[in-house]
């Protein structure tokens, strides 16, 4: 296990660089002077100081030179400044959204599987029962339904209308006043509303891999040796048909990782959290490119991660599986 972690880690680097050369080439082609919004906003500043901003950020260089100093950069870790009027590093930016993000993410992935994996599961044990109906119309729904729509029709519904949830941030004006337990309470009760958008409309594809793969494994002829051997049903269903059932589930868990930053984008915007969903957003609208390309860097590195985690857990879910040297 030790020498394929190695040799897959080594292997992102080379995926790694390509995903960066062709994120930075497909930026920098799109129309626009991204020293503009330093400078329009500013009545005193003349085309002198546009031309000494672009000298500074190195835009007067061609790509491929632009290129090979951003990598030496982010090589250490030092995704440059941003061109917003802040002053602030690409870093300190992200450091400061990041953990509303994951937050965010691992609450929804966290609900999200527990309660489509038993869906799931339930769905292919009474298969083309009422229940297997009812249910599938259920998630399809929340998987047709706009996801922005949903959102905004929740926000109107429980926090306009009957007032029981607030609709906007993580946190209300006087949460450093509060005590322990009424952070605890605040936080959660401001996650409502974009943790369960997000879960029922994420629900329909878990828990359909969950009940087809469930399907196919029940169907095996092992899975019916245990039933002929008088096995009870929790034993055959649990200890011996959900182990391989979940193999494909895995998969979706390795491509979960990425939706971190990509599925926040939407949520954070809708419901202004301050996250790295809402900073990607705002710095496309204001063609900041290092936070853009620091961001996209991340969401590549959480890709690859991803697929190795999904790698890992195929071997210890399934002990036919091991990794090493040929």
């Amino acid at each position: 296990m030790l020498f394929y972690l190695i040799k897959r880690l080594l292997g992102m680097l080379p995926l790694l660089i390509g995903i960066t050369l062709i994120s930075f080439a497909v930026i920098h082609l799109t129309p626009g002077d991204p020293t503009q919004l330093m400078t329009s906003m500013n009545p005193n500043a003349s085309s002198e100081v546009s031309e000494r901003l672009i000298k500074l950020y190195h835009l007067d260089k061609p790509i491929h030179i632009q290129y090979w100093e951003w990598l030496k950069n982010i090589a250490v870790l030092d995704f440059g400044e941003s061109f917003a009027l802040d002053g602030q590093s690409v870093m300190e930016k992200i450091k400061h959204r990041i953990p509303y993000t994951i937050y965010l993410n691992i609450m929804s992935m966290i609900l999200i599987f527990i309660i489509a994996l038993p869906l799931g599961i339930l769905n292919a044990y009474y298969k083309d029962s009422f229940f297997d109906k009812t249910s599938t119309v259920f998630v399809f729904i929340g998987f047709a339904v706009p996801t922005f729509w949903l959102a905004l029709l929740c926000m109107y519904f429980f926090g306009i209308k009957l007032g029981w949830l607030p609709i906007s941030g993580l946190m209300s004006y006087n949460f450093e006043n509060m005590t322990l337990l009424g952070k605890i309470g605040d936080i959660a009760k401001h996650s409502v509303l974009p943790v369960g958008v997000s879960v029922f409309g994420s629900l329909a594809g878990i828990s359909r891999y969950a009940r087809n793969s469930m399907l196919d494994v029940l169907n095996n002829d092992y899975v019916l040796a245990a039933k002929a051997r008088g096995l009870p049903e929790k034993t055959v269903i649990f200890k011996h048909a959900l182990k391989n059932a979940l193999l494909p589930i895995i998969t979706i868990i390795g491509l979960s990782i990425p939706g971190l930053i990509g599925g926040s984008v939407i949520f954070e915007s809708i419901f202004s959290i301050p996250g790295m969903g809402q900073l990607f957003y705002q710095s496309v609208m204001m063609r900041d490119y290092p936070v853009v390309m620091g961001i996209l860097v991340i969401g590549a590195v959480l890709t690859l991660l991803g697929n190795l985690i999904a790698d890992i857990l195929y071997a210890i879910v399934d002990p036919r599986i091991r990794y090493g040297k040929k």
